[in-house]
């Protein structure tokens, strides 16, 4: 099991915690957040995978399937859109259209690993008004220490010591 502590800003996995960060907004009841609020979802939820930069780091020693990421990888953040908090790959042809989305190739480093949890995805609950939020992940924190968007973000050190202890189905609870 892994205890995030909004609180206190500490992640838990076995015996040892972690500083941890948490959306800039601070946390809300899943079941009332929305796309795009800033805030992170309390609630409990499952590891699904993880996803890494293959150019940056070896595959991740990890029971935890990790799969690495391509340059055309993407996460739908389009409440409208059938694919909505869903892995994508990013059209390259203008003709395509593409729906809203979180590019997962990015230069900060915060999305060499990601941990995908199951966040509104089963399934995930869209529309204008309704939309329960996207691409929550536990993912690596920025190196200016600023809060997120609504993920959970550990340091690169701190992460490397949680990975061996990663496997799917795992319990995430956000409290």
């Amino acid at each position: 099991m892994i205890l995030v502590n909004t609180q206190e800003k500490l992640l838990t996995i076995g015996p040892q915690s972690y500083p941890c960060r948490i959306g800039r907004k601070g946390t809300i009841p899943a079941q009332y957040g929305r796309e795009g609020d800033e805030k992170t979802p309390l609630g409990q939820y499952n590891l699904r995978f993880g996803l890494y930069r293959a150019d940056r780091l070896p595959k991740p020693n990890s029971p935890l399937n990790f799969l690495p990421l391509r340059p055309d990888d993407g996460w739908c953040d389009d409440p409208n859109d059938p694919a909505y908090n869903r892995f994508i790959r990013i059209p390259v042809q203008e003709a395509q259209k593409t729906p809203s989305h979180e590019n997962l190739w990015r230069e900060d480093g915060a999305y060499d690993i990601i941990l995908v949890i199951s966040h509104n995805d089963n399934p995930p609950i869209g529309g204008d008004d309704s939309a329960l939020g996207s691409a929550v992940f536990i993912h690596i924190a920025q190196a200016d220490d600023r809060q997120t968007l609504g993920c959970i973000a550990l340091s690169p050190d701190c992460f490397v010591k949680i990975l061996k202890r990663l496997k799917t189905g795992q319990v995430v609870t956000i409290f």
